[in-house]
């Protein structure tokens, strides 16, 4: 009966141990391996998430300090602007800068003011008879009209006319050439200083202050002279 005993109680330990021992089947080696597997790439995507998240966030950064630092720029700008000097002449400044043998000009020329290329003249007539020689005017790039001996390139004696009466002035202004394309050129226009008596161009009168543009052959008036000037060139067909 011992000995019986002892083989009862001896079985169930030999039995464990042959269990414990035995190796995983091939299934259970490939679930195991998926498991593995599957917990790789949960960690993969997590990290990858925290480097998004890390990502976005350092983008998000970068996009508000430029969006701080253009605001300081410009606020900076702005108040350099601000506090810019100005060199343009002004007031009684102005005035006095704007003088020319002790009497104050009523006109500044323009920044697109040139001499002529062309070899433009005033061809001067009274009652219908042509008065003296032309009046070369294409050595400067303006001619003052007047009363006003001392500054008047082209005097113009008649009571009705003004000190200052008109301004004969060249300008370069881009046109549209024959061919299409466009280039600059040297143009005569004629302003109204702001005369009693106005000033015509081919018997209308013109608006003071404006720049009007004078064509070949336009015939000028000054007042209620009888004076008529006819712009030429030396090429043009009399």
């Amino acid at each position: 009966m011992g000995h019986t005993a002892s083989e009862a109680s001896d079985s169930p330990v030999r039995h464990r141990q042959s269990r414990s021992s035995r190796s995983p089947s091939p299934r259970t080696k490939r679930l195991r391996r998926a498991q593995g597997e599957r917990e790789v790439g949960r960690s993969r995507e997590r990290e990858d998430e925290k480097r998004d998240g890390r990502g976005r966030e350092k983008s998000n950064n970068s996009r508000e300090v430029e969006r701080e630092r253009d605001g300081a720029a410009e606020e900076a700008l702005a108040a350099k602007k601000k506090v810019e000097p100005s060199f343009e002449l002004s007031g009684k400044l102005a005035e006095e800068s704007n003088r020319y043998r002790g009497i104050t000009l009523l006109f500044n020329e323009p920044r697109e003011a040139r001499k002529p290329n062309q070899r433009w003249r005033l061809y001067v007539f009274k009652d219908g008879e042509p008065l003296n020689e032309p009046l070369p005017i294409h050595r400067q790039s303006c001619y003052v009209f007047g009363r006003e001996t001392r500054i008047a390139d082209i005097p113009t004696d008649h009571p009705s006319c003004s000190k200052q009466h008109a301004l004969l002035q060249y300008r370069e202004m881009e046109i549209e050439k024959p061919d299409g394309m466009m280039g600059k050129q040297v143009r005569p226009y004629l302003m109204d200083l702001g005369s009693t008596n106005k000033t015509y161009v081919n018997e209308k009168p013109i608006e003071p202050q404006r720049y009007y543009e004078l064509l070949e052959k336009d015939t000028i008036k000054f007042g209620n002279s009888s004076r008529e000037y006819v712009l030429l060139h030396e090429n043009s067909a009399q």
